[in-house]
């Protein structure tokens, strides 16, 4: 775990997740109730049980997959190691490698995401994680076709503390995403973390829009950004799988968020999704408080999940 740690809950999660691992559990239970071995029938079962439970048509039939090859290499597997090949292999899915770079100052996230999705909460849990851990952050409100945006971003900079830059609404989001940057530099701050219009229904114009954006930053920091941020709601299931994929034609995501995992049982999608676009879980939320944002540790959600 990253530089969070101190900040994990355990507990949180295991609650957060509750609904997830009832109704995910109820159907891998049923799928292996009165067998004593694992044959055909199980796995047929099993396939059904995960796809029910959000996972996802493709993650599924990879998961099994390997478990055809296990039971075929093995010739005898009981229902109890079953689920607990079944857990190894899920936290072998999500353990990808995060690329993003650390050791940069300032270090630029974008976050991108639909309208709805808690993308400008995301942001405001985001820069209390990291002013808890004593680095300096600063806020762009670069969304700024919403009057809202602008000032949901606002009260979050005033409630964790942060400074933010911000224009008047309908400003060009790169002008205001090359302001926030030039202010990170001149102030030194250790993480400048930029909001994105949500807007998914033309994907050529956000595709223009977040390349101009990452034109003008890059005129300051070329690397920049060193993060794109997607944050998706996991409550919504397969609806957040499309969504991943659109933001993934339109631009590189090196980053996910799963908002929402509390109170549905869909927490499958964060499996799927991380799997079927080869990018890392980074954040998951758990609860509506401040510090209900918390870092993505593969093995600690598969424990919760089962």
């Amino acid at each position: 775990m990253g530089i969070f740690k101190r900040f994990f809950s355990k507990e949180k999660l295991d609650k957060g997740l509750e609904p997830s691992k009832k109704s995910i559990l109820n159907k891998i239970g049923k799928a292996v109730a009165g067998k004593s071995t694992v044959d055909a029938s199980v796995l047929d079962q099993l396939e059904e049980a995960l796809i029910s439970a959000d996972i996802g048509v493709d993650t599924t039939l990879k998961i099994i997959d390997l478990l055809e090859k296990k039971v075929a290499k093995d010739k005898y597997m009981n229902a109890k190691e079953l689920q607990s090949i079944l857990r190894e292999e899920i936290t072998s899915l999500l353990e990808l490698h995060d690329e993003t770079q650390t050791d940069v100052k300032p270090k630029v996230t974008l976050v991108v995401g639909v309208n709805g999705v808690g993308k400008t909460t995301t942001i405001g849990k985001l820069a209390h994680l990291y002013k808890s851990t004593g680095l300096q952050v600063l806020l762009g409100a670069a969304d700024t076709f919403r009057a809202a945006a602008v000032d949901q971003l606002s009260m979050w900079s005033d409630r964790v503390g942060v400074q933010i830059v911000k224009q008047k609404m309908g400003s060009d989001p790169a002008s205001v995403a090359y302001d926030t940057v030039q202010s990170g530099l001149s102030q030194g701050v250790d993480h400048v973390i930029i909001d994105t219009a949500g807007r998914l229904h033309n994907k050529v114009n956000l595709m223009n829009e977040l390349v101009k954006i990452k034109r003008v930053i890059q005129k300051s920091i070329p690397e920049a950004p060193h993060e794109v941020l997607l944050v998706l709601d996991g409550s919504t299931g397969q609806n957040a799988f499309e969504q991943a994929r659109q933001f993934g034609q339109a631009t590189e995501i090196t980053a996910l968020a799963i908002t929402k995992l509390d109170g549905t049982a869909k927490g499958g999608v964060v499996l799927g999704i991380s799997d079927q676009m080869q990018v890392p879980v980074k954040y998951i939320g758990v609860g509506e408080g401040m510090e209900d944002l918390q870092e993505f540790n593969p093995k600690e959600f598969v424990d919760s999940l089962f």
